[in-house]
């Protein structure tokens, strides 16, 4: 969603607070250390990151943007250990331990996956076009 001056501010705080909230429905499970590391990280793939994900294909992000995403994915996964700062744990330990990639490599993939479909969609446009263009030119010959 664009904002009058084209920004995608609202959406991408609408976005983390989507992904807090989805966070703090399932924290109660998520911060247990009787569940594994495994089934944390793909409860985070499958459910928050893709919640904050969605739509994202299409904004036009500033590093103010991806930092805050990045920040907000970090806490979680600090929370799904039941780490802090003060532990001194590197950031790239915990992504290890759950098998996550930063989310701003994600966002990135999604608008290349985004630029390939649009791209796919307006040869095919052409394409059909020519096929017209040339049915139409054959019936007149004849």
């Amino acid at each position: 969603m664009f904002q009058k001056d084209g920004s995608v501010n609202k959406d991408v705080i609408h976005r983390i607070q989507a992904g807090l909230l989805k966070w703090r429905g399932a924290s109660g499970t998520l911060s247990d250390r009787k569940v594994s590391s495994k089934l944390k990280g793909e409860f985070y793939h499958t459910a928050i990151r893709s919640t904050m994900l969605y739509g994202s294909e299409c904004w036009t992000m500033n590093c103010v943007h991806d930092q805050k995403m990045g920040v907000l994915e970090m806490r979680v996964l600090w929370w799904m250990f039941g780490h802090t700062r003060l532990d001194k744990i590197k950031n790239e330990c915990i992504r290890d331990k759950t098998r996550v990639a930063p989310i701003a490599e994600k966002i990135r993939e999604a608008w290349l996956r985004w630029f390939g479909h649009t791209q796919k969609s307006l040869v095919g446009l052409l394409l059909c076009r020519m096929r017209v263009f040339k049915k139409k030119k054959l019936s007149y010959k004849g």
